[in-house]
């Protein structure tokens, strides 16, 4: 019976199971996930105070925008305990600090001469240290920009400044977040 069953038993060439074999490997080895679920956080780590960024520059309170953003993406996106001053109840510090905002022209209005589109860029210093001191995350240089368009009519004058810095807290909040539960 067993020479029966060898008798038909074709062995495959090494060469035909290698590509099926390589694809296995990659794919089962690399470590995908799906973006925005990994957690690379210690498991200490239960409650994170976020106490108010701090404000550098003479923008009006952009660090409470900021500050707010990141405290709500936090609740919405982890399972982690947020409280807004740093204590001895909390596992991890996220400190943050607003260290310049500008505003620039990027367009101008052909006609009149006057800027027709800005664009604002906010950069931030951010960490996130455990209790013992040991910095679980840190970036010296964040970046953010956005543009806007400028009202041509002074009569119907709008800032879209605020907006604009409204929609980078956002983005920021949605980075920032990301980047600490993908410990990039």
């Amino acid at each position: 019976m067993l020479n029966a069953a060898l008798k038909f038993w074709q062995p495959v060439p090494a060469c035909r199971g290698l590509p099926i074999l390589a694809i296995l490997a990659l794919l089962l080895g690399c470590g995908y996930h799906t973006a925005g679920h990994a957690d690379q956080l210690p498991d200490s780590v239960r409650t994170i105070a976020v106490p108010g960024f701090k404000n550098q520059t003479q923008t009006y309170r952009i660090e409470q925008i900021l500050t707010r953003d990141v405290v709500r993406e936090f609740i919405s996106r982890t399972k982690y305990q947020v409280i807004n001053n740093a204590s001895d109840s909390a596992d991890a510090t996220l400190r943050g600090t607003v260290v310049s905002t500008l505003a620039a022209p990027l367009t101008y209005d052909s006609q009149t001469g006057r800027a027709s589109s800005e664009v604002v860029t906010i950069t931030l210093k951010v960490s996130l240290v455990d209790r013992s001191g040991r910095v679980l995350f840190e970036n010296q240089n964040y970046t953010f920009r956005d543009v806007y368009q400028v009202s041509r009519e002074i009569a119907s004058f709008f800032d879209e400044e605020t907006p604009a810095l409204q929609r980078m807290s956002r983005d920021f909040a949605r980075t920032l977040v990301g980047d600490i539960l993908e410990a990039y």
